[in-house]
Order: structure tokens, then sequence, then C-alpha cells
């Protein structure tokens, strides 16, 4: 199958600013790749048709700060195998604790070390690859939680996109592990890493919004990578899924935005202050609620 990748060049310099006007606008399929050696940035994007293509970049031309983008978008049509070797340049493997994360076409000559676990992950055109910040954010707090409570508690993945979250806390070890999202077809993603991954019956995933999929829940870890404005939106009912003694993790909270929702979510019974980590210019809040 034939894809079409979009590709328009950025000025020296320009990158973070068109990055984070693509995150603002919670944009998923289109990205901004940099050469670090060259200073060369493009925004970039694999669609299946060139109507869909075009149709991105409309959603986002009139976004992108003046002079940010250099020119109208190029188009090519790419074989199967060539999109998937372009994405092979940008997506390595990565780990944190006893937990890889590794792109699938590794799968034959990765090796972990004796003890680790692997998530296998297959890019592709939209949901998220596991290399994003803001989920390497909460990949981390799952790993820590795992290491000083151990994996008896339930997890909640709150707009799971393609599930790496919650095949992450299967992996680990959690036996009871919820996940959901707004989109049918990021849930058969979900499913499709599932079996990827040889996980099957290790999470359970539901279609559903903020709403209905935490009605009835609770958890001792809940986890929501979602933009900050729908999380400070949501805040009594993701709040209120938090098991006693259990923690909530936050992330997809740029720099600018994390007091906002630091805000948001205070007024609720907490142990304590909230911890924030910071990657790039991406943050996340982790509160813990009273044994």
């Amino acid at each position: 199958m034939a894809v079409i990748e979009l590709r328009v060049p950025l000025p020296a310099g320009s990158a973070a600013a068109v990055a984070e006007t693509l995150a603002e606008a919670g944009e998923e399929i289109l990205m901004v790749l940099e050469d670090q050696p060259s200073g060369a940035a493009w925004l970039t994007g694999y669609f299946a048709s060139k109507g869909e293509a075009l149709a991105a970049w409309s959603r986002v031309a009139g976004l992108i700060p003046e002079g940010a983008a250099a020119g109208m978008p190029e188009l090519r049509e790419m074989p199967d195998a060539d999109w998937k070797e372009s994405y092979k340049a940008h997506f390595k493997p990565w780990r944190f604790g006893p937990l890889h994360w590794v792109p699938v076409w590794e799968k034959e000559t990765y090796r972990a070390p004796a003890g680790d676990s692997v998530i296998w992950l297959d890019p592709g055109m939209a949901f998220g690859t596991g290399n994003h910040e803001t989920t390497r954010l909460c990949c981390e707090r799952l790993v820590d939680f795992a290491a000083a409570h151990g994996t008896g508690a339930d997890v909640i993945d709150a707009g799971c996109g393609s599930g790496i979250l919650a095949l992450s806390a299967a992996r680990l070890g959690f036996k009871r592990v919820v996940a959901f999202d707004l989109d049918p077809v990021a849930i058969e993603v979900s499913r499709e890493n599932v079996k990827l991954n040889g996980l099957q019956g290790g999470v359970e995933f539901l279609v559903g919004d903020l709403k209905s999929g935490l009605a009835g829940r609770r958890a001792g870890l809940v986890l929501a990578n979602i933009q900050a404005d729908v999380l400070a939106c949501h805040a009594r009912e993701l709040a209120g899924a938090v098991a006693p003694g259990g923690q909530l993790v936050l992330s997809g909270i740029l720099a600018g935005d994390l007091d906002a929702v630091r805000r948001a979510f205070e007024p609720f019974a907490w142990s304590g202050p909230a911890q924030s980590r910071a990657m790039g210019e991406w943050r996340d809040l982790a509160f813990t609620r009273p044994a």
C-alpha cells in the first residue's frame, strides 16, 4: 500500500515553536522532525491519500506562528516499505528501570538484560509510538510506582491512545488494568498491540470518555496523558477515581500550563503537594491520595 508523505521545511530555530503549537492544538498525526547536527527541521506526517494530507495541513496552517513554516507542503507518494524505513530512522529503543520500549522491527536482534521486560511497538500513522516525552514521563512514574509499592494495585489508563501505558502496566505484572479512549479506532490499535506483545487478557479496553470511562471505577494508580485543558476540565472525575493510598499521574502538560492544571486538582484531598518532573517542554504532575 502506498502512503502519502507530507513535508514542510521549517526555518532554522522554529522547530520548538511549531511543536508547541501542534501540542496545544492536540494534533496527533503531524509532527516536527529535527536533525540536530545540521539544525534542519520539517513538519511531516504520513497519510492514506493526498486529500487526507492536505486536510491535515489546512487544519494547522493557520495556527503556525508567522514565518515558522517555509512554503507550501511537499507531497510524495511512498511505497509501504519506504515509509516504514522513514519511521525507523526516528524511533529507537529506550528504557527506564527494568522495562524497555522497542520498535518491533528490532524484535529479532534486540536483547534485554536478564530479568528485564520489553514492550514491542509498531509505529503507525496515529495514536503514538511511546517515544513522546509525555508518554515517557508516565512510563517512568509507572515503573517507579511498581518499584515502591509492588504490582498489587489496579491501574486505569485514561485516554489510552495506542495502549502503551496499559500494556506497560500489564508487562510489569499489574493484574487488573483497565484502559479506555474516546476513539474506537484507538481501541482497535490498542488491541492489536496486545496481540503483538502476547498480553491477551492482560488489559480490559473500553470505548469511553473521562466521565463514562471512570464512572464507578477506582484504582491505586490512575494515568492520564491528555492535553492540559481536558485534564483541568475533568479534575473531579480523575481525582475521584484514585483509591485511598493511590496515585494520580497527569501528563500532556506544557510548562506554561503547569500551574493552571495544578490549581485545578489541588482542591481535592491529597496527602501533600504534587510532584512534578520535566522532559523538554513537557511536565507531569503526580498526586497521592491519603491512605
